[in-house]
């Protein structure tokens, strides 16, 4: 087996020139973007990516053009919020055409190559000790390819809907180096917030980008009995966490049953459902979102 010290330069692959070339197309497409937005939360389970796909579908009803990429390779689940599942990607003479979902969204995602729901994304190492190394390296170069070779036409803005973990945020710091900044999506609980604010401190510690504000999902639902608005959890305060962390509060969405509903259909709530309490408390934050885009 040969050593490290054996291979001159990069052996003969012309890996550093391929990488190059890969950086190159992928700042071109992204000149042709006005905004990147990273949707994040450090916890799974809060909701990130249906929130994510409803304001990417306000959006677009507010007359912007949209992209979605779903970085979470592992776990993708963006095709299905937005009605793009089983669709697959096309090769165009200038890249890969996403499909398109509700109101022209531009969608991509890992969900988009799998040939079936069982299919899992295994990342092999050399060694399974390496494997969750590998995995890492591996998410980042999928994502690179998926920026790089995606013909996105002209948005005005994309969002990247990031996957569970403070970890990934220093692995895709290098994708975005000019991202407008970090939307941050929790549920009012004390345990949410905890590791939320390990994901705040995470892209403040990696200079990645301005934290533009935090969103509350699940913050209340009403009684079908009485009809009075309850806290979902009860103790989280999630407006004073975002005031202690100096971070913009940007609103509170309603636990809704037909949220998950419509996400299971593919036809995110602000369509399906647009004068519920959720649904308009979306929309506002949409409207927060559009006006960082046209502050340009």
């Amino acid at each position: 087996m040969k050593t490290y010290w054996d291979i001159v330069g990069d052996g003969g692959s012309n890996v550093a020139a391929q990488v190059e070339a890969q950086t190159a197309r992928l700042r071109g497409r992204m000149a042709h973007v006005r905004r990147k937005v990273a949707v994040v939360s450090g916890k799974g389970g809060v909701g990130k990516s249906t929130v994510t796909a409803n304001l990417a579908v306000a959006l677009a009803m507010d007359g912007l053009r949209i992209g979605v990429l779903d970085a979470d390779v592992n776990g993708p689940s963006m095709a299905k919020l937005l009605g793009v599942r089983g669709r697959p990607l096309r090769a165009g003479p200038d890249g890969i055409l996403p499909p398109e979902g509700p109101m022209g969204i531009k969608v991509v995602s890992m969900d988009l190559l799998l040939p079936s729901d069982e299919t899992p994304v295994a990342w092999h190492g050399p060694a399974q000790q390496e494997s969750f190394i590998w995995r890492g390296m591996i998410e980042v170069n999928a994502l690179r390819e998926f920026l790089a070779d995606t013909a996105w036409g002209e948005l005005d803005l994309l969002l990247a809907d990031l996957p569970p973990g403070a970890d990934r945020i220093s692995h895709l710091t290098g994708l975005l180096p000019d991202l407008t900044g970090c939307l941050v999506v929790t549920v009012p609980s004390e345990v949410s917030h905890l590791i939320v604010k390990k994901a705040v401190s995470a892209v403040r510690d990696a200079r990645w980008a301005p934290t533009l504000g935090l969103v509350e999902n699940m913050g209340r639902f009403t009684c079908k009995h009485c009809g009075a608005p309850e806290a979902m959890f009860p103790g989280g305060d999630t407006r004073a966490m975002a005031t202690a962390m100096g971070i913009p509060f940007l609103g509170s969405i309603d636990f809704d049953p037909r949220l998950a509903a419509a996400s299971d259909r593919g036809v995110p709530l602000v369509l399906s459902h647009p004068d519920t309490p959720a649904a308009e408390a979306l929309v506002r934050i949409a409207r927060t979102i559009h006006g960082w885009v046209e502050a340009v």
